[in-house]
């Protein structure tokens, strides 16, 4: 199969930053998804729904002119965040789910939850609102071995309060491991997953191929082979739990590219494509639409979108930079062939 046609995808987690980087990176996003859901982690952090509102806005002006694509809000959970926010951002109709960062996780959780029982009359509201829990799935903390994170938060976190909470609808992101793909597939009904390109087509040996390879650090790290094929397995399986959320995540080329790096991959760039290259390994093209488009928009309660986009098997090769407001932004594959691209888009 040379040329695929699909629905319009959706991107159920991607990171869009502010300013100038914002005006700089949306375009990607929005060139091949109808939708996605944009983490909250900016410096401040969006907690509330007067926040949310604000950041959509600077987003929508940021937007191409001409363009179909909805962003969908987060807020930030805190440790100080209250049932009554809850209210307001399910009242506003543009926050579609609440981030969990554990504090210290990640890029930007510092203002993260420390004990998760602190949040649990919040997680109550949500439980009876309907409002979808996003969860960054790693306990942090130099007890813990990087390469342990998940499973132990499986353990410690998630695991319990998907049982406590039975009717909070859960999304456990970018999961990175073999154990989080087997929890996902026993939970109960209400907890499901996405899963990003970088984590279908690398192993953990990509970050030290000849040298250590700041672009290729995210967070959660790439895992070994096993969690890779084990991914891959699940993403091509048609189960309606797992579907597409790219976590692509802009930084300036200094900020990676320097003795304490932030973590983050860059991949808006081409992101259907960079899936549609892991499917195709798998001889599974024929599964990418559900994936794509289908399963998140069903979960989230959704319309799937009416029109389409189409990818060609096509080599092509990103540049090695991006502008990035005043500096330079390193895509994956910067310099690299990329085997699919995106040929078009037809409206309905």
């Amino acid at each position: 199969m040379n040329r695929l046609t699909l629905r319009r995808p959706d991107d159920w987690h991607v990171h869009l930053r502010d300013g100038a980087a914002l005006a700089a990176v949306v375009k990607f996003t929005a060139q091949r998804f109808g939708r996605a859901i944009v983490m909250p982690n900016l410096k401040p952090p969006i907690t509330t729904a007067a926040l949310a509102r604000a950041y959509r806005e600077r987003i929508v002006a940021a937007l191409p002119k001409g363009a179909r694509f909805e962003p969908l809000l987060t807020l930030y959970l805190t440790d100080s965040t209250t049932p009554d926010e809850i209210d307001r951002a399910r009242a506003a109709g543009f926050v579609h789910g609440i981030k969990l960062y554990p504090a210290g996780a990640t890029t930007h959780s510092d203002a993260g939850v420390t004990d998760i029982a602190k949040v649990h009359g919040v997680l109550a509201r949500m439980e009876e609102l309907g409002m979808p829990l996003l969860v960054h799935g790693e306990t942090p903390g130099p007890d813990v071995d990087v390469f342990d994170r998940e499973a132990h938060f499986i353990d410690a976190v998630l695991g319990p309060l998907t049982e406590r909470f039975r009717g909070l609808r859960v999304v456990f992101e970018h999961i990175t491991t073999a154990g989080a793909v087997d929890f996902i597939t026993r939970a109960r009904a209400g907890v499901a997953a996405t899963i990003t390109p970088q984590h279908l087509l690398h192993n953990r040996n990509a970050i030290f191929a000849g040298g250590i390879r700041p672009h290729y650090y995210c967070l959660p790290v790439l895992k070994r082979e096993r969690d890779r094929e084990a991914l891959l397995r699940a993403a091509t399986s048609g189960s309606p739990r797992f579907f597409l959320g790219t976590d692509s995540a802009p930084h300036e080329r200094a900020d990676k590219e320097n003795a304490c790096g932030c973590a983050g991959m860059f991949t808006a760039h081409a992101a259907i494509e960079l899936y549609a290259e892991a499917f195709d390994s798998v001889g599974h093209l024929d599964r990418l639409e559900a994936f794509a488009s289908h399963f998140g928009a069903d979960f989230y309660g959704l319309p799937r979108h009416d029109d389409t986009i189409t990818l060609v098997k096509e080599p092509w090769t990103p540049p090695q930079v991006y502008e990035f407001g005043d500096g330079a932004l390193v895509p994956y594959r910067a310099g690299e062939s990329i085997a699919w691209r995106l040929a078009g888009t037809e409206g309905a």
